[in-house]
């Protein structure tokens, strides 16, 4: 018999899976961001102008990986940089209009693929799940010492 933890783990295999399988097709119907842009602007729409510093701090990654991914990201016209008003001459990511824009767009495409998902669960089963994600969730970033800034 499966041990709890097996049937989560396999659970959340399938979720990064169907997450996997969703890129491709997104992207040939004409998707707006890849995963790490996405997951980027929507940080820094929370917390506002970054540095490659804040930005290896808050998702445990590299600065050479951050520098790729921001420098694709001013390359779409996604970010700027602008100079950090506490620290001299370093430079931190703010997003543009456009980088909102697209951000809105690509989370809202996001939401009407879950409203699908869910459309035969009720209010409370879609409440109760997101709070089992949102501990889920929460119990990782205390475990690695990264918390997601949340309203």
């Amino acid at each position: 018999m499966d041990k709890p933890t097996h049937l989560v783990e396999c659970e959340t295999m399938l979720i990064g899976r169907h997450s996997h399988l969703a890129v491709p097709r997104t992207r040939r119907e004409g998707g707006l961001l890849d995963r790490s842009a996405y997951i980027l602007l929507s940080r820094i729409e929370i917390e506002g102008p970054m540095s490659i510093g804040q930005l290896s701090e808050a998702f445990g990654l590299d600065p050479s990986t951050l520098n790729r991914q921001t420098s694709a990201m001013l390359r779409a016209g996604l970010v700027e940089r602008i100079a950090d008003p506490e620290a001299g001459i370093a430079r931190k990511f703010r997003i543009t209009e456009e980088g909102e824009l697209r951000l809105r767009q690509e989370r809202s495409k996001n939401i009407s693929a879950l409203e699908k998902i869910l459309a035969d669960w009720s209010p409370e089963e879609v409440t109760t799940f997101a709070a089992y994600l949102r501990r889920f969730n929460t119990d990782i970033e205390r475990l690695t010492g990264r918390p997601w800034p949340r309203s």
